[in-house]
């Protein structure tokens, strides 16, 4: 056998092997997609198989009257990526802070403000009345429209951060009688939990600022990509073309002579 020949059969034998390494290097870590948090039941899919499917818990809305004395919920919002948070407006230690983080990934997404709305619940309504959220926003020069200031009945409001948000869970040491956290918390289109993030670490808001875009894109998982059903076996798919290729080199040969 040629020498050439032989380089040519090599050659055709390792392409393939090199393009599914060189794919699977630089597909890793392509994209960073948010995990789900606190699933409701775990379904049997049943049909003989042992398949199960993760109900993952969706946030359920309750009234709210925002700092423009409009009646909103979260349930108004289907469809739209949320951030939402919990402060008091005579706070006078980390809300102000949080506010002014809050604010600034509000401007991050100035032109795009279609995509995620920003919501502040207050955990003292008693005292939280529709002027004082209107005040406590204006210090901050909120876009009124996709940030809310809301209040509302006391004990929904702790039963929502604690059952529905799971405030406690999230920041095990706050105390359940007085939400006060520093965690923002992110709500994907069906309003699933996908992540909490402390509103002062600037690493984590800056994983926060990333992930509203990536739940943007993501695929709706009842349609998923048919390409994903094929990761599983690249490796015999690559091989199975350098076989070929090696077969088709050897019948080339054999017509020569």
């Amino acid at each position: 056998m040629k020498k050439t020949a032989f380089l040519a059969i090599v050659l055709a034998m390792l392409m393939p092997l090199c393009g599914y390494y060189i794919v699977k290097f630089y597909s890793k870590d392509a994209v960073h997609i948010p995990p789900h948090y606190f699933y409701d039941e775990v379904v049997d899919k049943g049909g003989g198989k042992a398949k199960t499917d993760t109900v993952w818990h969706q946030v359920k809305g309750i009234p709210f009257i925002n700092q423009l004395g409009q009646k909103v919920s979260i349930d108004d919002l289907r469809g739209k990526i949320i951030v939402l948070d919990f402060f008091f407006s005579r706070c006078p230690t980390i809300c102000p802070g949080l506010a002014r983080n809050m604010k600034k990934l509000q401007n991050s997404f100035k032109s795009n403000d279609s995509i995620v709305q920003f919501i502040s619940v207050s955990i003292d309504p008693e005292n939280d009345s529709v002027p004082r959220l209107r005040k406590f926003a204006d210090r901050f020069n909120v876009n009124h429209d996709t940030w809310w200031f809301v209040t509302g009945d006391k004990k929904q409001i702790y039963d929502f951060a604690i059952k529905e948000i799971k405030a406690n869970v999230a920041d095990p040491g706050i105390d359940t009688a007085f939400i006060h956290t520093e965690n923002f918390f992110l709500l994907d289109s069906n309003h699933i939990i996908r992540g909490f993030y402390n509103g002062f670490d600037t690493v984590r808001l800056a994983q926060l600022a990333r992930d509203i875009p990536t739940l943007m894109l993501e695929r709706d998982k009842k349609s998923p990509s048919i390409f994903r059903e094929f990761i599983p076996i690249l490796p015999l798919i690559f091989l199975g073309i350098g076989f070929v290729i090696f077969i088709t080199a050897l019948l080339n040969k054999k017509r020569q002579y």
